[in-house]
């Protein structure tokens, strides 16, 4: 089931931005604040915003956000894996 968000940004007139280009940023936007809480993977986050998923990660950089949304005790437990199997 596909859903759609429709965002009426009229009082966004001081945005450079085209409609194209200011819908584009805003998916892109979306996406990365909820691959940022866990919400969705990286994957799911890039196909929210139409791009491939090495796309995504690297335009995470542009808006602040690290590619990766390990927490600290996830990294440990991961390190600790790695290390000891």
């Amino acid at each position: 089931m596909s859903h759609q968000l429709i965002i009426d940004y009229d009082l966004l007139a001081n945005v450079a931005l085209s409609p194209d280009d200011f819908a584009e940023e805003a998916r892109l936007l979306l996406a990365a604040k909820l691959y940022e809480q866990g919400k969705l993977s990286s994957g799911q986050a890039a196909k929210l915003c139409g791009k491939g998923r090495v796309e995504f990660l690297y335009s995470l950089v542009r808006v602040g956000i690290p590619m990766s949304n390990l927490r600290p005790d996830d990294v440990e437990f991961e390190i600790d894996f790695a290390l000891h199997g």
